[in-house]
């Protein structure tokens, strides 16, 4: 299960000290909520839009007052209301269409942002989207940055994401003070696009270490060994990495409730496979791990975390 939509999603964290800026964060999602809560608690005025209102309605009533009484934080109808003043526009959403939507046509929030506004996009979607958006930005006199994060929804909750970016290097410097209010790491990759394409590193990455982590719990229980002490060893040793450490136990307490759903990794392995087949490079291994992940889903692991994949060796 995933936490509930609270004040209390957010927890306790040391704001660097930034001038309050006017912000808009679009999507209130499991990532988008604790994200726009850390910018109110570190003092900013942050204007909120999600397509369901009651959660924007939600999320103005638990981070009232986040940063004193003088702060007060509003929720729009429409992602054009709500990027009307701000200096910087935060977006996480689903998917390329999505983003689009938000974005895009008379109620998209480009249509709201004034001139030389900064638009971070976190939404993990594909480097052709990023460079679409960037050039619409730029030719309407704003400026877009494609940002992807890692962390998942505890490092959201911590304040501690890991944000990759592409864009122009002006626009990441405006955004990235405002926006180390949810990350622990906000690094300027390249151009538009380079964030998305990292993000899609990051996931190659994930697949394979987590198959590897599944097969090698899976051999070592049907072996008879204690899992919990061989992971305590391994985890010393050049074997260590965040998913050993992190999911090497819940992964044999069978327990796969920790946020970053199968679904959501099938889609951003969607955008890897997609973008390797323009690039050229070969991923037999993520290829494999994407099939991998559909049998998940038809164990009904939709929901599951990534970690689930050693469901399918039991």
């Amino acid at each position: 299960m995933t936490t509930p939509y609270t004040s209390t999603a957010i927890n306790a964290k040391t704001y660097e000290p930034s001038t309050p800026t006017s912000v808009a964060f679009l999507g209130l999602g499991v990532m988008g909520y604790p994200m726009a809560g850390h910018l109110a608690r570190a003092g900013h005025p942050v204007t909120v839009y999600n397509r369901t209102t009651a959660k924007s309605i939600a999320w103005c009533a638990d981070f009232a007052g986040a940063a004193g009484e003088k702060i007060v934080n509003f929720h729009a109808l429409t992602p054009k209301l709500a990027a009307q003043g701000a200096d910087v526009v935060f977006c996480c959403v689903g998917n390329d269409d999505d983003l689009r939507s938000v974005v895009l046509g008379p109620d998209g929030a480009f249509a709201g942002m004034k001139p030389g506004a900064v638009f971070v996009d976190h939404t993990t979607a594909s480097a052709s989207v990023a460079r679409e958006l960037s050039a619409a930005a730029l030719a309407l006199g704003l400026q877009f940055v494609d940002a992807p994060v890692s962390g998942g929804q505890a490092g959201a909750q911590n304040g501690m994401l890991t944000v990759m970016c592409g864009g122009d290097e002006a626009a990441f410097a405006l955004a990235k003070p405002i926006a180390m209010a949810f990350s622990r790491a906000f690094t300027h990759l390249g151009e538009s696009g380079a964030g998305q394409l990292a993000k899609m590193v990051n996931q190659i990455c994930i697949a394979g270490l987590v198959q590897g982590l599944s097969e090698a719990i899976a051999f070592g229980q049907k072996a008879g060994l204690d899992m919990n002490q061989v992971l305590d060893v391994i985890g010393k040793g050049a074997a260590q990495s965040w998913q050993l450490d992190n999911r090497g136990k819940t992964m044999v307490a069978d327990k796969f409730d920790f946020g970053f759903a199968v679904d959501w990794m099938r889609k951003d392995l969607g955008l890897v496979l997609d973008e390797a087949k323009r690039n050229g490079a070969r991923l037999p291994v993520t290829a494999l791990v994407d099939q991998f992940y559909g049998d998940v889903q038809h164990m009904g692991g939709k929901r599951w975390d990534t970690s689930s994949l050693i469901k399918r060796l039991k």
